[in-house]
């Protein structure tokens, strides 16, 4: 029960702002090569590793349609231009949406790790 809400409320949270329009944002690796780290970029997808230490936020970002896969969950707040929403996300949530800009910051005390996949235009 708790996974089918957090699944609704990241839904509802995401699709709000689900269109990334500005072509001036950049995509995860390159605004916060800190936190996302490329493991495969090829003509279908890119793959992404993120890790978020306690306390860290990466920078505005967007994604194209991607499914994320939580190796570590966490507390963490995704901010759009919509709105910020606070989340406790379990160790192995998967999570799909389309294309859309962000923030997220891990407002917890343990380190956020995922596995993002996105699809190329």
């Amino acid at each position: 029960m708790r996974k089918v809400l957090l699944a609704c409320v990241i839904f509802a949270l995401l699709f709000g702002n689900a269109f990334a329009a500005d072509t001036n944002v950049k995509p995860a690796h390159i605004a916060s090569p800190n936190q996302y780290e490329l493991l495969l970029d090829n003509e279908e997808v890119t793959v992404l590793k993120m890790t978020l230490k306690p306390g860290e936020q990466d920078n505005w970002h967007k994604h194209n349609a991607e499914t994320v896969y939580f190796e570590k969950g966490g507390k963490a707040t995704i901010t759009t231009s919509e709105k910020d929403m606070t989340l406790e996300i379990p160790d192995g949530y998967v999570m799909w949406h389309d294309q859309w800009e962000h923030q997220v910051k891990n407002v917890g005390k343990t380190t956020i790790t995922a596995i993002i996949v996105e699809k190329k235009q």
